[in-house]
């Protein structure tokens, strides 16, 4: 099987698990927009973005070293899985930070947060030039021409599959918490992986609820780099509500499009003055 397959597979458990416990497509507090935005994006990234940008990288770096090519192919696996982490999920963790930090970059990702509701129909939801600018994608591609291309297969798995987890309202985490004998290791886990109790979190739409925390836990595969950098709230909690705090709807041809098609609402200005984001010069809580 492909590791395209498996996160396909892996995604549609996580679906059908969704769909089993609450109502995967019809989310209580969805609109009819969320879905064209969420279909619209999702497709766009895995269709044409994820390859396209991959490709190019690949195509770049055979271009101008072609003589590294497969350079680093015989290095132990574990570690051309921690050059991973740190090329790929590290530096995903600092671009996911921009993006709650500069303007531009959270005009974005706001469409990603603009949904009221936790849910794997929101992993690839971000606007469709999101992806094309980010980093880890581009460096992932010279990863795989200098030789980790066995390695990246399973590592983007396995990191898939605690996004999927972490964004999903199949809380896993839940019921482990309630197991004393576990705490321990559960103490670590959160501190390790990103969770659905600490992703939820990220999500919370009031800062007036204590399980929100959008100024941080900025976390893809790995927390620890909040642990690490700052940014990490635990609170084994979640929020009771979810969204974008004291700014303006978006309209789904914004959240798809901006800058290229807009409405009223203005990133630029409302990441500078809003609770919904950080300024540039305001550090992370």
């Amino acid at each position: 099987m492909s590791y395209q397959l498996m996160i396909v597979v892996i995604f549609l458990i996580f679906a059908l698990l969704e769909a089993l416990r609450s109502r995967f497509m019809f989310k209580p507090k969805a609109t009819p927009a969320d879905k064209y935005v969420e279909l619209i994006s999702g497709f766009t990234l895995l269709g044409l973005t994820q390859p396209l940008v991959l490709f190019s990288s690949m195509y770049l770096a055979a271009t101008l070293l072609p003589d590294a090519e497969g350079v680093l192919a015989g290095y132990p696996v574990l570690v051309l899985f921690a050059l991973l982490l740190i090329c790929d999920d590290m530096v995903q963790y600092w671009w996911h930070r921009a993006s709650h930090t500069f303007p531009f970059l959270y005009g974005l990702h706001r469409a990603h947060h603009n949904g009221e509701y936790m849910s794997i129909r929101i992993v690839y939801r971000n606007n469709i030039f999101y992806y094309a600018m980010m980093p880890s994608l581009w460096i992932s591609g010279l990863l795989i021409h200098l030789g980790l291309g066995h390695v990246y297969v399973v590592y983007i798995v396995i990191k898939m599959s605690v996004i999927f987890g972490a964004h999903s309202n199949v809380r896993w985490d839940e019921p482990l918490y309630k197991v004393k004998a576990l705490s321990p290791l559960m103490w670590l886990v959160e501190r390790t992986i990103s969770t659905p109790a600490t992703h939820a979190a990220h999500h919370g739409k009031y800062t007036t609820d204590a399980a929100t925390h959008y100024k941080g836990n900025f976390g893809n595969l790995l927390f620890f780099w909040d642990v690490l950098f700052g940014t990490a709230r635990i609170t084994r909690t979640y929020p009771e509500t979810y969204g974008v705090e004291n700014l303006a709807p978006m309209s789904a041809k914004a959240q798809l499009a901006w800058p290229l098609l807009r409405d009223a609402t203005s990133p630029t200005e409302e990441t500078a003055t809003e609770k919904g984001s950080l300024s540039a010069a305001e550090p992370a809580e």
